[in-house]
């Protein structure tokens, strides 16, 4: 049986302090109004804890591994053109999206090392992050990572149906290694990996995921693992 320590003592984003501390001072204020209520907002402060937690992540070393850029669903695997405005060229790419509902951990990670070679906002609507029409009407931050081999990929963050805020911590020229922190999507959202041209996916729809873990794709071995995943 699990340890539930191991859940709550999970270290938590700076980006949340605020957040819990709002939902402490409202869970007070109710308390004052009828003590029941100070329990329940106490367990929304957790929820609200456990939502911007921050876990250490075991990436694997591997080089060419493209890994999951979020926690959550593959909720979809399709192969269409990518943004003009991530620089990626007009030719269709696989499209792995990664679902992450108001349980997931929101933090997300870089699928690949490389550098940020073009960062673009948008702003748009909040409709279900899972829709397909999300990925074009939502609001969203697309990001270009280029390898020291050339290869670029794109990842696109996505608000979700919930979601008020994107938030990434890096700006065009910056370096990362796979797996390591770039941005976090608050209250439910969606991540969106575009792999490179011919490169074809090592999970199947429906399969969680888990960001900076979960290998997506292998530019050494760019066919697919599974019987049918071929797009």
């Amino acid at each position: 049986m699990s340890n539930p320590l191991k859940i709550v003592a999970v270290p938590m984003h700076p980006e949340g302090v605020k957040f819990v501390a709002i939902f402490a001072a409202i869970s007070v204020g109710l308390g004052l109004l009828w003590e029941p209520l100070f329990w329940v907002g106490m367990v929304m402060t957790v929820w609200c804890y456990y939502f911007f937690r921050n876990p250490v992540r075991s990436v694997p070393q591997k080089e060419g591994l493209i890994l999951s850029p979020a926690d959550g669903v593959v909720s979809l695997i399709s192969t269409v053109a990518p943004p003009e405005d991530m620089g990626l060229g007009p030719e269709e790419r696989v499209r792995v999206s990664v679902f992450m509902n108001v349980f997931n951990c929101h933090v997300n990670r870089a699928p690949m090392a490389g550098e940020f070679t073009n960062i673009t906002y948008h702003k748009g609507k909040f409709v279900n992050a899972s829709l397909d029409k999300a990925s074009e009407h939502n609001e969203r931050n697309s990001l270009t990572i280029t390898n020291d081999d050339g290869i670029s990929i794109g990842v696109i963050q996505i608000a979700g149906l919930v979601a008020r805020r994107i938030v990434c911590f890096v700006k065009v020229g910056d370096k990362i290694e796979a797996g390591h922190r770039f941005g976090l999507i608050r209250f439910g959202s969606r991540l969106d990996v575009f792999l490179p041209v011919g490169v074809q996916p090592k999970i199947v729809l429906g399969q969680n995921a888990v960001a900076g873990e979960t290998v997506l794709a292998d530019l050494a071995d760019p066919t697919p693992n599974y019987e049918g995943v071929r797009i």
